[in-house]
């Protein structure tokens, strides 16, 4: 009767439930222009080993978490890259029909922003028991086990290489996840059968959740910048479009941009624009955008000239 009673009163299900935090949620991006980013292989550097690559699963679920995400264009990793580049040559070797569906050469979207880290430490186990409570040899709950993953993130500039921002995060199984609710998507699953089941997997997850987070937050300390490919006396045309998430009434300021380089390192140290005023979006396009002048006339702004958003 008191087992009985215990389990009517408290249910099973009330020991066995951990307690997990409210979900990572990752910040709308609300009219916010894209930068492009790949993510590079991580690094198993805990030399754990599963049911599965550890290095590989974070990878592809850090691709797809970053592409859900809405604030970035997702650019294949080095293999994917890799066997586009093999297509484009075998295209190109004349041993096939040309055609419009033919890859053509010259033609790869280069990633301003590069993602890679490595796994530091993975403990599969960190309680080493089970959890609940005997009453009268009967056992009320259940395991209690869960994982951990230390991971230490790197973005990199891929124009200078230098490491922009790092963090390490560490990834807990009774923790929340990717089954975070943002706006407008749905929970990541990477693809990888069984993977959210999983202690490991699940620490996993947090992780990823943590790092992307924490690359959006650095979006405001990376310039984004486009160019005037066209500019006649009735039209002007910049190489960004709603893939970089360019939109109507969406204003640019317009100038020549001259690098300060040190002559010693040969590095870029700042740029200096001399503003030749300012456009104004009319139509968007996929990679294009079609724009009006705003305070100056057409002939001020030039092919050639660098964009970037008006302050």
């Amino acid at each position: 009767m008191l087992v009985a009673l215990l389990i009517s009163c408290i249910g099973v299900r009330g020991w066995c439930r951990e307690e997990r935090e409210e979900p990572i949620r990752l910040p709308e991006n609300k009219g916010n222009l894209r930068y492009s980013i790949t993510v590079t292989q991580f690094e198993n550097r805990a030399n754990w080993s599963g049911r599965w690559n550890l290095g590989q699963a974070f990878t592809e679920i850090m691709t797809d978490t970053l592409q859900q995400s809405g604030w970035f264009i997702v650019l294949g990793d080095k293999e994917m890259r890799g066997e586009a580049m093999a297509e484009q040559d075998f295209a190109a070797s004349g041993r096939v029909a040309k055609g419009k569906k033919a890859p053509k050469i010259g033609r790869m979207t280069p990633a301003q922003l590069l993602v890679k880290g490595a796994i530091t430490h993975v403990q599969a186990s960190t309680t080493g028991g089970s959890g609940g409570i005997n009453i009268k040899g009967f056992r009320l709950g259940g395991s209690k086990d869960r994982a951990e993953i230390n991971v230490t993130i790197y973005l990199v500039d891929s124009e200078t290489g230098q490491v922009k921002a790092s963090k390490s995060v560490v990834g807990q199984s009774n923790r929340t996840g990717l089954s975070f609710g943002y706006h407008g998507s749905g929970p990541v699953t990477g693809g990888l059968s069984g993977f959210k089941k999983d202690n490991v997997g699940k620490a996993t997850e947090h992780a990823i959740a943590q790092a992307v987070q924490f690359l959006i937050a650095q979006l405001e300390d990376v310039p984004w910048e486009g160019t005037v490919m066209l500019a006649k006396e009735d039209k002007i045309i910049i190489n960004r479009g709603e893939r970089e998430g360019v939109t109507i009434g969406q204003r640019f300021t317009v100038g020549e941009i001259e690098e300060l380089v040190d002559e010693d390192t040969g590095e870029v140290l700042d740029i200096d624009m001399t503003e030749a005023g300012f456009i104004q979006v009319t139509q968007v396009k996929e990679k294009i955008a079609y724009c009006e002048p705003l305070g100056c006339d057409f002939g001020a702004i030039k092919k050639g000239m660098t964009i970037q958003p008006a302050k």
